[in-house]
């Protein structure tokens, strides 16, 4: 199980490191973080900068924080919160099917952090600090934490107001 989950955490953490940059650099065809404040804009998300920012330094660092098995439940919660917040606001209306921009891939990634959590095995810095596992609570906590952090950033986000439009000349 100690491959298996060391390959796990690469794969995830390494393909949200890359999502995370494309989000905070432009990277890899990303939109960068212009490109992420007006998303971030569109679905009520404000400040919008502010969250475009946190959510592609929490993909970029959480991802590298989950490849190195690097406290790895809050490398994992992190992640959990990213993508409990891309359901609820982007993919949750839209059904199961990723063909149909539905949530599939997000609870599929959420799952992994789940088993993730768990324990980084031999391979990790958890390890070399003498925490190869974390058991059943690192799987509570970064789903839990995860889940709260999401749901407290979109409330507060969509209490806080809007920006006020630039006025026509």
């Amino acid at each position: 199980m100690t491959l298996g989950t060391t390959l796990l955490r690469i794969a995830v953490g390494g393909v949200f490191v890359g999502h995370g940059l494309q989000k905070l650099t432009g990277s890899f065809d990303g939109p960068g973080i212009e490109g992420v404040t007006q998303m971030m804009s569109g679905l009520g998300l404000h400040p919008a900068k502010r969250n475009a920012v946190i959510a592609a330094a929490t993909e970029t660092a959480g991802g590298a924080g989950v490849a190195l098995g690097i406290l790895t439940p809050v490398s994992a919660a992190g992640l959990v919160g990213t993508m409990a917040t891309a359901i609820r606001t982007v993919h949750f209306k839209n059904g199961v099917w990723n063909s149909g921009g539905g949530y599939e891939y997000n609870a599929v990634l959420i799952a992994a952090l789940g088993v993730i959590a768990a324990g980084p095995g031999h391979a990790s810095f958890d390890a070399i600090f003498g925490k190869k596992s974390w058991g059943v609570g690192g799987t509570l906590f970064a789903l839990a934490a995860g889940f709260a952090g999401s749901a407290a950033l979109v409330e507060l986000s969509r209490r806080a107001p809007a920006p006020e439009a630039a006025p026509e000349s």
